[in-house]
């Protein structure tokens, strides 16, 4: 299946794809979920291509697999675990299956419970010991941090209850620089880990906890868990009351749907959380039971199979055309490249094909001033992918609104099109002649044909915000599946805490570097002659 496109590719790879569209084309080539649209008009990709990716969808059971997922099935292989992150936006409460019980009233339990919090903390009920909570700090890494502070960045607009802080990186000026900021008697701390034994989240933990009980004589009172471990939460001094669970059948990156999405909650309120969730629920049905021609999250997969497998495109750029999504780049990269990241398939064979692409990117129109360069006139292909929303939620500024997105469609424009040579002359012509007018032609030279898709959508509400991060994470289960992985183990992250775990005596100086390579040797010896 893999030589069959990648025939076709050859085939049609001096193709300027700019040639091919029309209104028809445009048409053909978009798709819609509810108000989102998906552009991949520009793309090189033709209606046989289309037919062949698609075709791959077949062949290799994402149906199937998709299908296992909603149920409860231990698609997540490695762990033998189910992989439910969608219970957890089943608003309308029907049955889903782990090992024969049905999870759906604990899910909605929890969820009221966390609503009922969240609600008491943002009226005032539940207050700190220097009276209504002003502040709240999440502590967590990974999936714990990167989801819940991307969303609560993106609902900027929405917020009305308490300011949220997060806290992720062991450095202690992350730590430091955060607690700085806030009361510790108006503070509440919320310690996310599944295990409450994440080094760098219990670190951290306990720094604001020796930090609040310098003003605060209850402490305890003042911090949540989102865990699993109520021994290790009672020991912490952390009342079962404000303990948040969630199963081993959510995996870390997919967990801001329910208690890990707390200080969202927090910020925006119970109603807009639900709004949040609704939309995520909304993709899911359309995921489940569109044609793969018009399914967002199957095309968005392919048109990445496309452009990264047989193209050998081997980053991705995300490019959201919304300040309050300047988080999703990074959350998206955790999303993809914890996935599928990998180099083994399902069976215990080396992968046959490239794993899933380096993904990065800023948002516009930031980005254009920094690296736009390189995807315009670089000798690298980067595919790139905008987000844009059609109003913005500064309504006195929307003159500015409308300045953004003839931004963004400027710019998927110019990669598509680019400048030809006699057109750069052109530009100069009345500058230069001869040869110099050649050579300075040539540096305004843009190859085009660089491709792109758009998603659109009216605006960014948390329905919205739901709708786009379940988008994205459908998009990686499909690819995860036609690559033959496994999207929801994450083993490559464990050798470098192993290591860690076992230097740091070594960086303390209470156990000898001998051993060690002489890399790590003389680095050490480095770093304490200044002072670690």
């Amino acid at each position: 299946m893999w030589t069959t496109l990648k025939a076709h590719h050859a085939a049609v790879s001096d193709r300027r794809f700019e040639m091919m569209l029309d209104g028809a084309r445009a048409a053909d080539f978009s798709a819609m979920a509810g108000d989102m649209r998906l552009d991949y008009a520009k793309t090189n990709i033709d209606a046989d291509g289309r037919a062949l990716l698609l075709d791959l969808l077949d062949k290799t059971g994402v149906a199937a697999k998709r299908d296992a997922m909603f149920t409860g099935a231990p698609i997540n292989e490695t762990e033998g675990r189910a992989v439910l992150h969608t219970a957890l936006r089943n608003l309308d409460g029907g049955p889903v299956h782990v090992d024969g019980a049905d999870v759906m009233p604990d899910v909605l339990a929890t969820l009221a419970r966390m609503g009922d919090f969240a609600e008491s903390l943002r009226s005032g009920a539940y207050a700190g010991q220097g009276g209504r909570i002003t502040d709240v700090v999440n502590i967590g890494i990974g999936g714990s941090d990167l989801g819940p502070a991307m969303g609560v960045l993106a609902m900027a607009p929405y917020h009305d209850g308490p300011r949220c802080h997060f806290v992720s990186n062991v450095d202690p000026a992350d730590v430091a620089q955060v607690l700085r900021s806030c009361d510790p008697t108006t503070t509440l701390v919320i310690v996310a880990s599944k295990t409450f034994t994440t080094i760098e989240t219990m670190t951290n933990a306990r720094t604001a906890r020796a930090w609040m009980s310098q003003k605060v004589t209850d402490v305890g009172a003042q911090f949540v868990a989102l865990s699993t471990a109520a021994d290790k939460t009672a020991e912490f001094g952390i009342d079962p009351s404000r303990v948040f669970g969630f199963e081993d059948w959510v995996g870390g990156r997919y967990s801001m749907w329910g208690p890990i999405g707390l200080s969202l909650m927090v910020a925006i309120g119970r109603d807009a959380f639900h709004a949040f969730l609704r939309g995520a629920q909304a993709m899911d049905v359309h995921f489940r039971n569109a044609e793969w021609s018009e399914n967002l999250p199957a095309l968005l997969a392919v048109v990445g199979i496309w452009h990264n497998q047989i193209c050998g495109y081997a980053t991705r750029a995300v490019l959201p055309y919304d300040n309050n999504l300047s988080r999703l780049p990074a959350y998206l990269q955790q999303l993809e490249m914890e996935s599928n990241g990998k180099g083994v398939s399902m069976d215990g064979a080396d992968l046959q094909v490239s794993s899933g692409p380096v993904v990065w990117g800023e948002p516009g129109t930031n980005g254009q001033h920094a690296f736009y360069q390189l995807i315009h006139q670089g000798t690298r292909v980067v595919p790139c992918e905008f987000l844009v929303a059609a109003r913005g939620h500064e309504d006195a500024l929307h003159h500015q609104h409308q300045l953004l997105v003839a931004n963004c469609l400027a710019q998927s424009q110019a990669l598509m099109k680019g400048r030809d040579l006699a057109e750069a002359r052109s530009k100069v012509a009345d500058k230069f002649e001869g040869d110099e007018l050649d050579r300075q032609a040539r540096h305004r030279v843009f190859p085009g044909n660089r491709p792109s898709v758009t998603l659109a959508y009216p605006q960014l509400t948390p329905f919205v915000l739901g709708q786009l991060i379940a988008l994205y994470e459908h998009r990686v289960f499909v690819e995860g599946v036609v690559l033959g992985l496994n999207s929801y183990d994450q083993w490559g992250v464990e050798l470098g805490k192993e290591l860690a775990t076992a230097l740091q005596p070594v960086v303390e100086g209470t156990q000898s570097a001998a051993g060690k390579d002489g890399s790590t040797v003389g680095l050490v010896d480095f770093l304490q002659a200044h002072g670690v």
